[in-house]
């Protein structure tokens, strides 16, 4: 598994993730105060486990990679503070998607 962050390891089908910062300004210039911002649901992929085990002991890899960008539910994750910043680690069947180019 490839690892962009060195300071931590999620294991098994867990998946490190930075959310992507809100918008704070609307595109016509207007501020959009704390208060009015939507959950950000989209994230960039910081580390990921090695995966999960199948019946039979096989190793099924996690399906998304570091530096994707994904989509995240609107609940759940687990907050993790590290180097002062604010990560989340999801299982990999709870994302919802990835972003491809």
């Amino acid at each position: 598994a490839g690892q962009a962050f060195k300071k931590f390891l999620p294991l098994f089908d867990r998946v490190l993730v930075e959310r992507c910062a809100a918008e704070t300004v609307t595109k016509g210039g207007i501020m959009i105060p704390e208060k009015s911002q939507g959950k950000v649901l989209q994230a960039t992929v910081v580390a990921v486990g090695t995966g999960s085990k199948s019946k039979e002991g096989d190793t099924r890899p996690v399906s998304v990679k570091v530096g994707e960008k994904v989509l995240l539910p609107e609940y759940g994750g687990t907050k993790v503070v590290l180097d002062d910043k604010d990560y989340f680690i999801f299982r990999d069947g709870d994302i919802l998607g990835k972003y491809v180019d």
